[in-house]
């Protein structure tokens, strides 16, 4: 029995219209992001008050509280995106709306997490022992007191993710960007109690000698209650979903194994992305370790050795202006990517990516120097009000800032690949990138230890353009061209404009003391806020005149899908320089699914958990605002009824592929003959 077709999306003007609804639900997602990203660095900015941003502990700690996020990724991120994610979102179509196959999906998934999460956990000091190298017997055991406290939160990564698809499968896209708030907050209370009760770094320094039980639960404790929050604030409208899910187990012939089968490749990036990382992070914990033997015999050259908290903070500062910009617009057009790629019209992607490239870039390129820029207030604010701290993450920031066009660039790639359904390619990327990485890496090691984090934060700026250079040139044998032209000269004004920006902020932090030891800027962390709110505007009010005086209007095309996913302008108001390109009439064909949205071709800097990475994908209901108001597809199309991915139009014509499921039984919930636990028992 074949699944019924959904009906199809209405031409004419009605077509168009924007449920009221539908504008409000994307308005939570972008105020539940924003608030997310600010309480994130709240929380970063407790962090470093009660620890200390160059201090052991804060190094170790860090450390041990990505390790439950990266084992995740590396054990079982990729099989959630790309396995159970589609799967999930098919059975939602079923009459039961996936309950029977949903449920035993989340049986098999929990037991899973629970076992992968004890066997982890008891082996923790295994685990501590492998991902870290030169740290002290000491500070060994408190690794591995922070990870028997941390990595509990694989398993609740894990749930996160799954209960995150089944909302996501059922048009439930708000509750998810919102949790993560109460995981900050949570986090960010255990964290204020620390500072109440035990001081804040600055005034009574925290060591390893005086380190105890009691400030290991404050720190890592609260941190692995707000992951459990965090998960536990889905299961309410999990629940309101009326789904009736409950434990059933049965698994053979659900259908994993096959769907495992067209995931390999995608399953092979993740796993070589995520080893190469680990690496990596072993090597940069050895500046922690050297530095703790320095400040034990009195050197004072530790108090310039910078560790992997430094690292960190500089990553998460680095990554903003991808996270908000580059990802939601990468959103926006993979669906326009997919529709090019199901045609065959080559023109059409190279548009896509050509106008995706040039429109990001008037958001990257200008955050890149902002960064650059105001790299010494944000070390100082984010310092832990140690000045030496400061100057040490705006070093690292500043080598890092300028590749964020170039990480942006590359994502933006990747999905051209997706959407052409290769996953393949995006391997042999990630494969060749985490060579470079681990050659690099082993070689960094050998260097004097204060300059071990400043050169992994070059291996990734390095990563970024190289990936940027790999992709192109497997995309000019895609795409024939790459537009490069036209797209050479949008970043060249963009640049002349937001190096006008840097010049203007470079005299507004000038007149601040921010090139002064002993300026204003760097008199406190208060101080360092105020330069930042009061030079960020300079710079952003200079880049928009300079954007205007050299006629760069790909500001007017970001803009206006940024704000229409808020306030979902009428279809005549989009972007009039892309109709001029020629786009022609999207043709009602099912949008194809991607093998996987977020494999991460860029090399994972941030060990922090990102609840984006797990969504779903594109919301479903909402218009492609590049498409002049179109609904994204006739099927509201992230994944469509077929099985099998294939070349650009191989899916077509392929709605009658029956659902997920034992022998694709599509009955009454709970009553599929082939599963032995769903047959009543006869009194």
């Amino acid at each position: 029995m074949s699944p019924a077709k959904p009906a199809p999306v209405p031409s004419g003007p009605d077509s168009q219209a924007v449920q009221p609804g539908e504008a409000r639900s994307s308005a939570i997602m972008a105020a539940g992001t924003l608030v997310s990203r600010f309480l994130g660095f709240a929380k970063t900015w407790m962090l470093a008050a009660a620890l200390g941003l160059g201090s052991t502990v804060n190094d170790t700690f860090i450390n041990a509280n990505n390790l439950p996020n990266l084992i995740f990724l590396l054990v079982a991120g990729g099989v959630f995106n790309a396995v159970l994610v589609p799967q999930i979102i098919k059975a939602s179509r079923a009459p039961d709306r996936g309950a029977d196959y949903i449920s035993r999906l989340l049986t098999l998934a929990v037991l899973v997490l629970l076992v992968l999460t004890l066997l982890v956990t008891l082996l923790a000091p295994t685990v501590i022992q492998l991902t870290t190298q030169g740290y002290s017997p000491q500070q060994k055991a408190l690794a591995v007191s922070f990870a028997f406290w941390c990595l509990p939160q694989i398993f609740f990564y894990g749930l996160y993710a799954l209960l995150t698809q089944v909302l996501n499968a059922h048009g439930a896209f708000g509750p998810a960007m919102w949790a993560p708030i109460v995981n900050n907050v949570v986090a960010i209370a255990g964290l204020g109690m620390f500072i109440a009760i035990m001081g804040a770094n600055a005034s009574n320094p925290h060591t390893i000698d005086n380190w105890g039980s009691f400030q290991t639960f404050l720190v890592a404790g609260f941190s692995t209650i707000g992951v459990l929050t965090q998960t536990a604030v889905l299961l309410i409208p999990v629940f309101r979903l009326r789904l009736g899910l409950r434990p059933r187990f049965g698994w053979r012939g659900v259908g994993l194994g096959h769907a495992a089968k067209l995931s390999v490749w995608t399953l092979a990036t993740a796993a070589v992305g995520q080893l190469a990382f680990l690496y990596v992070m072993r090597i940069a914990t050895i500046p922690g370790a050297e530095r703790l033997r320095l400040q034990e015999a009195g050197d004072p050259a530790a108090s310039t050795m910078p560790g992997n908290a430094v690292l960190e903070v500089a990553s998460q500062l680095y990554l903003l202006p991808h996270s908000i910009i580059a990802l939601s617009l990468a959103t926006v057009l993979f669906n326009r990517m997919t529709r090019a790629s199901q045609e065959g019209d080559r023109a059409a992607l190279r548009r896509a990516l050509s106008h995706g490239l040039r429109t990001m870039a008037v958001a990257t390129v200008f955050g890149a120097l902002a960064l650059f820029a105001l790299a010494g207030p944000l070390g100082m604010f984010f310092s832990g009000d140690v000045r030496q701290d400061g100057v040490m993450l705006a070093q690292t920031l500043t080598i890092l800032a300028l590749s964020t066009p170039f990480m942006s660039a590359n994502f933006m790639m990747s999905r051209v690949f997706y959407a052409n359904e290769d996953a393949r390619t995006p391997f042999f990327i990630q494969l060749v990138l985490a060579l470079v990485n681990v050659v690099a890496a082993f070689a960094i090691q050998f260097l004097p230890f204060d300059h071990i984090i400043f050169a992994i934060a070059i291996l990734y700026t390095g990563g970024n353009v190289l990936s940027v250079i790999v992709s192109a040139f497997f995309l000019r044998r895609l795409l024939g061209h790459l537009d490069g032209p036209r797209i050479a000269s949008s970043y060249i004004r963009i640049g002349y404009a937001a190096l006008g920006s840097a010049l203007a902020g470079a005299v507004a932090l000038w007149l601040l003391g921010s090139y002064n030891p002993d300026g204003y800027a760097w008199s406190s962390r208060i101080a360092a806020l105020v330069t930042i709110v009061v030079v960020g505007p300079v710079m952003l009010a200079a880049y928009f005149v300079m954007l205007k005086v050299l006629r760069v209007t790909e500001l007017q095309d970001l803009l206006q899908p940024l704000l229409g996913r808020l306030r979902r302008g009428a279809p005549e108001e989009a972007s009039a320089a892309f109709r001029a390109e020629g786009a022609a009439e999207a043709r009602n064909v099912p949008e194809r699914a991607t093998v996987s949205v977020d494999t991460g071709l860029i090399p994972r800097i941030s060990g922090e958990f990102d609840a984006a990475s797990f969504r779903a994908g594109p919301d479903i209901r909402e218009q492609d605002t590049f498409a002049y108001g179109r609904p994204a597809g006739p099927e509201g199309g992230y994944l469509p009824a077929e099985d099998v991915p294939s070349t650009a139009l191989g899916g077509l014509g392929r709605g009658d592929v029956p659902l997920p499921g034992r022998r694709t039984y599509q009955g009454p919930a709970g009553h599929n003959p082939y599963f032995a636990f769903s047959r009543k028992k006869k009194k």
